[in-house]
């Protein structure tokens, strides 16, 4: 049996689910919730924040935290971003890639999130971080942006945009609120096709189900949504290869933390969004090492 991608939303909910978007944010929030603790002790720490890959430079002995932080650069340079661009953060989890603009650069920021909580967390995460005053947080949807037309000159997405059911509805609300010659900076995991195995489909449903995600765009035609949307100049990187560093850590931590993982869930300590949380470790890596997925960085102007 083979099965298809399309871009609508792959993975497995309730037969009365709202896809218009309201099952999906609701879904979104509560993985993120549910969890954050995770996230900050088995994969980012308390001063990068990070809810996403790292990059890697073979050329230097990048520590793990430290190539989280790198994949902030890699996107700051690739949007030609300015110390005095006001910056959206279109998807921000607590506020780690706008609070880091802020305080390397003295960057304005909005941290975007369907998150209340993470929306608490960011406010805490800037205070503490001394950027308060610069970063500010807004609970929204970046498919319906409360944001009036032109505010921002660059809309950032560092592992975001896969949760807009329809990709082109996120990049038809960057380019609206974008003032002109503002950037967009989408940087994500890319389907390198649209047909599947059975075994490989199964892996793809694990990692879709386990991040709450709904589908990923392919590759080859993520530049033609930027341009649908009016966006002109569209660059991809494929930074699959400084990725995959970051790839076989999370399985690493996968494969080291499974007994506890086990025991809690023999416990009744883990939920449902944290035992499906972990298991996207193991999947992941299949989805890259098979060429399932690759792991681009895409820019364009308005």
């Amino acid at each position: 049996m083979h099965y298809l991608i399309s871009n609508q939303d792959n993975r497995e909910l309730p037969p009365d689910a709202d896809l218009t978007g309201k099952t999906l944010r609701k879904e979104t929030a509560e993985y993120y919730d549910e969890c954050y603790w995770d996230y900050l002790l088995t994969w980012c720490n308390r001063d990068n924040l990070a809810y996403h890959y790292g990059y890697w430079d073979k050329t230097t002995p990048y520590q793990h935290h430290q190539a989280l932080l790198n994949k902030n650069q890699v996107l700051y340079d690739a949007a030609g971003i300015k110390a005095s661009d006001r910056v959206l953060d279109a998807g921000c989890g607590v506020g780690g890639s706008s609070i880091w603009m802020a305080k390397n650069y003295g960057n304005r920021a909005t941290g975007m999130t369907v998150s209340s909580q993470q929306a608490i967390y960011g406010a805490q995460h800037a205070d503490r971080q001394g950027v308060g005053k610069l970063v500010d947080f807004e609970v929204a949807d970046f498919c319906q942006m409360p944001f009036e037309d032109e505010s921002f000159d660059v809309v950032w997405a560092l592992e975001s945009s896969c949760y807009a059911l329809d990709k082109g509805v996120f990049l038809k609300e960057a380019m609206r609120v974008l003032r002109k010659g503002g950037r967009v900076v989408v940087c994500d995991g890319f389907f390198t096709r649209r047909e599947f195995n059975t075994e490989e489909w199964r892996e793809i449903m694990t990692c879709l189900n386990g991040w709450a995600v709904p589908n990923l765009c392919l590759k080859d035609e993520f530049s033609g949504l930027l341009e649908q949307q009016g966006f002109h100049s569209p660059t991809m990187r494929d930074l699959t290869p400084q990725t995959m560093q970051s790839i076989e850590y999370m399985l690493s931590v996968a494969k080291r933390l499974q007994p506890m993982q086990k025991l809690g869930e023999w416990l009744g300590l883990r939920t449902k969004g944290q035992t499906a949380n972990y298991w996207v470790g193991v999947a992941q890596h299949y989805l890259f090492t098979q060429n399932l997925t690759a792991y681009c960085i895409f820019t364009a102007q308005k």
